[in-house]
């Protein structure tokens, strides 16, 4: 049995109420600090009750998609809200499909979306690696693992290279954990330490 493409205008529109949807949303969220301060975030998630797993997700995958936030910062309120067992699940899961939604976005609009969302500086310094093939892979997943990278923007950066879709997701699956766990445990406990002075 034959089936139907989708409509292309049909698609184009829903990416169009996506973007307006969620550019509304960052501006409500920087508006009410809820983006720019963690104890505001952490107030907004705790407010939500039952829901608060839910909003912490949805906030994660956001700050990941358009870096508002630092994300170690973000992932020190998930275990300090739902422990450290719970957060880090919370923080791996959202942050990793936020990294994807990254990658597909680079793959779609281009350089235009990494002009829009980081400043010409970081854009120079990292823009060598593209002509470097297999050797940015390599790069990329190191970056991921260890912690002391710009990774929203490496994520971006992959979508402009030749990288597969399924092996950035592997990098991203697997390498994630570690820096994930690193943030979440390290800022919390300096967090808890600070607010035990």
């Amino acid at each position: 049995m034959e089936t139907k493409a989708f409509p292309k205008n049909l698609v184009s529109a829903a990416s169009l109420v996506g973007l307006i949807l969620t550019v509304l949303f960052c501006i409500w969220g920087i508006a009410s600090e809820v983006f720019t301060s963690p104890e505001a975030l952490e107030h907004f998630v705790s407010s939500a009750g039952v829901w608060g797993p839910l909003v912490f997700l949805l906030l994660q995958v956001v700050q990941v998609v358009i870096p508002i936030i630092p994300g170690g910062i973000s992932n020190a309120v998930g275990v300090i809200l739902f422990g450290p067992v719970m957060g880090f699940v919370y923080n791996y899961v959202s942050i990793c499909t936020g990294s994807i939604l990254v990658f597909l976005i680079s793959r779609r609009y281009g350089m235009p979306v990494l002009q829009l969302l980081f400043k010409q500086k970081t854009i120079d310094k990292y823009i060598g690696w593209l002509s470097r093939g297999k050797a940015y892979e390599r790069f990329f997943a190191a970056a991921i693992f260890f912690p002391v990278a710009p990774d929203d923007f490496l994520c971006y950066l992959a979508g402009l290279t030749k990288m597969s879709f399924k092996k950035y997701v592997l990098i991203i699956l697997l390498c994630k954990p570690f820096s994930i766990f690193l943030y979440s445990i390290s800022l919390a406990a300096l967090t808890q330490f600070l607010l035990g002075l």
